[in-house]
């Protein structure tokens, strides 16, 4: 039975295609592509089904411009366009599309509200999102019970149309991450900021006493300088769900967060609250941080990952705990890496034009009564775990440009080539 389905869904998807081909051939076209849970339209394909293999989104529900970006939060999707233009679908219980619209969740990609100029850049988070436009301002909306949205102690705990983080005026943003609770920010000069809820120390700034000698909030509500940084440019930056990892200029990686039990390669009595530099490895460009596992891509394009590897999510060929970085080998030996996503516990990476996927499918008795699973963020025809990195078979006439995984559903951006 489950076979069968596979196999029907495998034709569907071979149809889908070849129809979008047909029509946008003509150009490099740039398009989106998700799979895996559907529920609350996190997908975009107008529907609450869920995807074992990559849905092609057609330029059409983007007003017919091509797409730079996507990215895949924890049930919902930004999508960027060319024209610097961003669109939303998926769970919209705390306004983290953005959109004027009070709908609980969007089945299809729908303008966001109130972004006053070009877009360059967006990141989502858990339940949050994020803009930066062309001249480097920051704009912010959804959840924000912990500060995560930057925007100061007296700000509403839910905003469903993009604000600018004032705070920021004058300072010039190029990278932001968003993870669980809390964001990270890069500006142009290689300084980072961080906040947002600061619990297992994911914010870096360590432990503060306050009167008495009591603990104070880890709460940030407003963007601020990571001190221990300082000095260090830092070019690449990331926000896991209670980790954060940034690399300096000089391919250096510093992590800080949760590192209970080893889980991030460090003994317990390591101060998680502050960053610290990942000893024995090769200078690094890029980094990716998932529910408890980490990945870095080096300047030679070789991956490596480490943490917990529940479901596989390490790629190693095993389950077993990485405490130390361990190079991911198989396909990536071949050809070199240029992109990474981690999701919750699944993990997403580009080598060579093709998108392999590894981790958790969305196994473990997710099957409902009609044969549908909540899974397939593997986008591999099924919802079981894959140990090993595993290419998705994409037409020849592609190639895959950018990954993002949500928390289990995964999205791509690809050109016809």
């Amino acid at each position: 039975m489950i076979v069968g389905r596979a196999v029907t869904k495998r034709s569907l998807w071979f149809v889908r295609w070849i129809s979008v081909s047909s029509v946008e051939l003509n150009g490099k076209q740039r398009f989106a592509a998700l799979w895996g849970n559907g529920d609350h339209g996190r997908l975009g394909h107008g529907s609450l089904e869920s995807q074992w293999r990559p849905n092609v989104l057609p330029s059409s529900a983007f007003d017919n411009q091509n797409l730079r970006e996507i990215a895949c939060g924890g049930a919902h999707s930004l999508f960027l366009t060319d024209h610097g233009r961003v669109y939303a679908s998926g769970l919209n219980d705390y306004g983290q599309l953005g959109v004027s619209d009070d709908r609980a969740y969007i089945t299809e990609p729908l303008g966001v509200a109130g972004l006053p100029k070009e877009i360059v850049k967006v990141s989502a988070g858990y339940h949050h999102s994020s803009a930066i436009t062309v001249d480097g301002e920051l704009y912010m909306w959804g959840k924000n019970t912990n500060g995560q949205l930057g925007l100061g102690k007296k700000a509403a705990t839910v905003l469903s149309i993009p604000n600018k983080v004032e705070c920021l005026n004058g300072v010039t943003i190029k990278i932001i991450s968003l993870g669980f609770e809390h964001s990270i920010a890069v500006t142009d000069k290689g300084e980072t900021l961080s906040w947002g809820g600061g619990q297992s120390g994911r914010l870096g700034h360590g432990h503060q006493s306050g009167i008495f000698g009591l603990i104070k909030s880890d709460s940030e509500y407003t963007p601020r300088l990571i001190k221990e940084l300082e000095g260090l440019k830092v070019k690449n930056a990331s926000a896991g769900m209670l980790h954060s990892v940034c690399i300096s200029e000089n391919g250096s990686v510093h992590i800080f967060g949760e590192r209970g039990n080893k889980k991030l390669g460090f003994s317990e009595a390591s101060n998680s609250s502050l960053p610290s530099m990942i000893d024995g490895l090769p200078y690094s460009e890029k980094a990716a941080c998932g529910g408890y596992h980490t990945c870095v891509i080096t300047g030679g394009g070789e991956l490596y990952v480490w943490g917990t590897n529940e479901n596989g999510c390490l790629g190693i060929g095993s389950t077993d705990v990485a405490h130390l970085p361990e190079r991911v080998e198989g396909p990536f030996l071949r050809q070199s890496v240029s992109e990474v996503s981690c999701g919750w516990k699944h993990t997403a990476a580009i080598s060579g034009g093709n998108v392999y996927t590894w981790g958790w499918g969305g196994s473990h008795g997710t099957f409902s009564v009609d044969g549908h699973s909540s899974g397939g963020q593997l986008g591999q025809g099924n919802d079981v775990d894959y140990i090993k990195p595993t290419k998705i078979n994409f037409p020849r006439h592609v190639k895959a440009l950018q990954v993002s995984c949500g928390f289990n559903h995964t999205g791509a951006i690809f050109e016809y080539i």
